[in-house]
């Protein structure tokens, strides 16, 4: 399961969340401007609450859009 951290006004956000689109990897997204569960979550996950966050499989994260790092975690 692929989560993705995000807020409404964000290029990088945005960024993460049309390259897992163009690889047809499934996930969900948790705007923490809309929830002050998932803001405690995306905050637990990096210790921050820079966006976006993505996490792979509820353990693994990746800040920020790191390709290679996405790609790492992700398999592809």
């Amino acid at each position: 399961m692929v989560k993705v951290y995000s807020i409404t006004q964000c290029p990088w956000c945005d960024k993460v969340k049309k390259y897992l689109k163009s690889k047809n990897i499934p996930y969900e997204e948790h705007n923490i401007e809309n929830s002050e569960e998932d803001k405690k979550a995306c905050q637990e996950i990096s210790g921050d609450l820079i966006v976006p966050v993505t996490t792979v499989n509820g353990k693994d994260f990746v800040v920020s859009f790191d390709k290679a790092k996405l790609d790492a975690l992700l398999g592809i």
